[in-house]
């Protein structure tokens, strides 16, 4: 399993935000401050890139200021561009991921790549599992994705006239999938990558049934027999209803959950980097046609997903200390 940044620690984090809070002050008594607080634009371009860099992560987390991920790009890219290895690790981890931008492996790798010459020692371990030898580039700063663009609607259609058995399985969905607030477009989406509507399907990894549901997670919901549709499709869905609220609507982690564990996704902050993985949410949000599902009950409280423990990504907390240290 590939390792990552240490987390930071809550004392390192009262540090950084109480040098952060003095910073702010003075450059919003230089004037430089915007309506929100946030410092005036132009102003922050030409700013240290230790500077641009930690700001670029208040964008990208909404600390402070209100999340942007196009303010968090182009300050990610204005730093990396002039060498600083955080911010060439942090685009490399945000192009892996698809956060803010279209999903790019390449990319990832080619910032990744950068980082890891410089001897960074977690972008040389990330580097290992994004980079392909046959798909070099150079690294680049795309248009980051506009959050207010209308998302398509969720949507799963079927690749060829259903046999008789998906029939009533698509049907027993469109019945059931409403009693636990979950659209039936995400649950066909699973279920088909799961098994292929195959009530009796059985995985190496002795998953079973419709949605595949390991043992461990068969008793937690309360499911005897995994080979009974109905039960099946019960038990699957209330994973589903649970990892939704968990990870608050957000499908890729939602999906990240059902397929490596919730546990895997709140250690990584985000879809863990395993091809697999990746694979699977990228299919199915494919499929499903959206990346936020309508809310559903607060079936257990959300996850711990905060910037001290989830984004494992940052930087070591020496290092944030040092880079957001403004040089004169």
């Amino acid at each position: 399993m590939a390792e990552h940044h240490a987390p930071l620690r809550e004392d390192d984090l009262m540090k950084l935000r109480r040098y952060l809070g003095f910073w702010m002050l003075g450059l919003c008594a230089a004037s430089a401050c915007g309506a929100e607080g946030s410092p005036d634009w132009i102003k922050l371009i030409r700013e240290t890139p230790a500077v641009q860099t930690e700001w670029a992560a208040r964008y990208e987390h909404g600390e402070g200021v209100t999340q942007d991920f196009a303010r968090a790009m182009r300050l990610y890219c204005a730093a990396a561009r002039r060498g600083h290895v955080a911010a060439q690790y942090q685009l490399g981890w945000m192009y892996a991921n698809g956060r803010g931008v279209a999903r790019d492996d390449v990319q990832a790798a080619a910032w990744f790549r950068l980082a890891a010459a410089r001897g960074d020692a977690p972008a040389q371990r990330m580097l290992g599992l994004t980079n392909d030898p046959t798909k070099r580039a150079r690294a680049r700063c795309q248009e980051p994705v506009d959050p207010t663009r209308r998302p398509a609607p969720a949507r799963w259609v079927r690749s060829g006239p259903p046999a008789p058995e998906q029939a009533k399985i698509e049907a027993l969905v469109r019945r059931m999938a409403p009693d636990y607030g979950l659209q039936p477009a995400l649950v066909l989406a699973v279920i088909e990558a799961e098994s292929n509507f195959d009530s009796q399907a059985l995985s190496p990894k002795n998953a079973q049934g419709l949605m595949q549901l390991i043992p461990g997670t068969a008793e937690r919901f309360g499911v005897r027999d995994p080979y009974d549709p109905v039960q099946n499709l019960r038990g699957g869905m209330a994973y589903l209803r649970w990892l939704l609220a968990y990870f608050q609507g957000d499908v890729r982690l939602t999906l990240a959950g059902y397929n490596a564990g919730e546990g895997t996704v709140v250690r990584y902050g985000d879809v863990p980097p395993y091809a697999e993985t990746r694979a699977y949410v990228d299919r199915i949000t494919r499929a499903y046609g959206q990346l936020k599902h309508p809310p559903v009950a607060p079936v257990t409280p959300p996850a711990p997903l905060k910037r001290s423990s989830a984004d494992s990504a940052s930087a070591p907390a020496a290092a944030l200390l040092a880079a957001a240290r403004p040089r004169r």
